[in-house]
């Protein structure tokens, strides 16, 4: 067993997953598309995993690569059939490289905040073992405007009514992080986008008080990681 993730920012890497990866012994390999590095043989690979990241679904031309990776994300969900999992950027790219549209998210959701499962989500295999209301780390100021034709929408919150999705049998995507780790907040705060997101949507100091409750929620930050990471394997199987 063989996973791929797609990685656009040194930080925004599998995060507490890499963990579980290593307790199953599954390797894993990342392709850093924001250093040029090339999208390897798709059919080499089981599974798919794509990360956040600051840029945008529609900045092409900032970001070039974003063209193949979209591609790449077609023909791994819609031709292969194989399972795929993104987060955050990865959630966006999923519904815009299968039909969807994104767009600003008018209040953008930064901090440990509250998403609800759908009444589909409460039955979807991925969220199998996890709270109908979970407390988790946002950081986004856009949003899927529409699902892809067919997606299932499997989490919501106040403000973002596609929190998770499903499309076919075989792709999932979220909105938030369910990776993080202690160092999460610290290593992201560092990022000049994220900060300044942070800042001008919570104001100066938002960075400790973010932290503070990204503590408070590790422990069922984790636990839920894992009940998700074991939802995903079991796909491969």
């Amino acid at each position: 067993m063989r996973v791929l993730v797609f990685q656009h920012i040194d930080c925004e890497h599998p995060g507490s997953l890499r963990q579980f990866l290593a307790e199953d012994k599954v390797e894993w390999d990342a392709v850093n598309l924001h250093l040029g590095e090339p999208i390897p043989n798709l059919n080499e690979y089981d599974a798919l995993w794509v990360m956040g990241g600051p840029m945008d679904v529609w900045d092409i031309e900032e970001c070039p690569w974003l063209v193949a990776e979209k591609a790449a994300i077609r023909e791994w969900v819609s031709v292969l059939g194989k399972p795929y999992l993104g987060l955050c950027l990865g959630h966006q790219l999923l519904a815009d490289a299968l039909g969807g549209t994104c767009g600003p998210q008018k209040t953008p959701e930064i901090g440990v905040l509250e998403i609800e499962l759908t009444k589909e989500g409460k039955v979807d295999p991925l969220f199998q073992g996890t709270a109908n209301k979970q407390q988790c780390l946002q950081w986004h100021s856009v949003r899927v405007a529409q699902a892809p034709e067919g997606a299932v929408i499997l989490a919501k919150s106040d403000v973002c009514s596609v929190q998770a999705m499903r499309i076919g049998s075989n792709a999932w995507s979220m909105q938030y992080h369910v990776e993080i780790e202690p160092d999460t907040v610290d290593n992201w705060g560092a990022v000049p986008a994220y900060a300044e997101a942070l800042r001008s949507t919570l104001g100066d100091g938002a960075l400790s008080t973010m932290k503070a409750d990204t503590d408070a929620n590790m422990s069922q930050c984790l636990s839920c990681a894992r009940q998700i990471y074991q939802n995903f394997m079991q796909t491969l199987r």
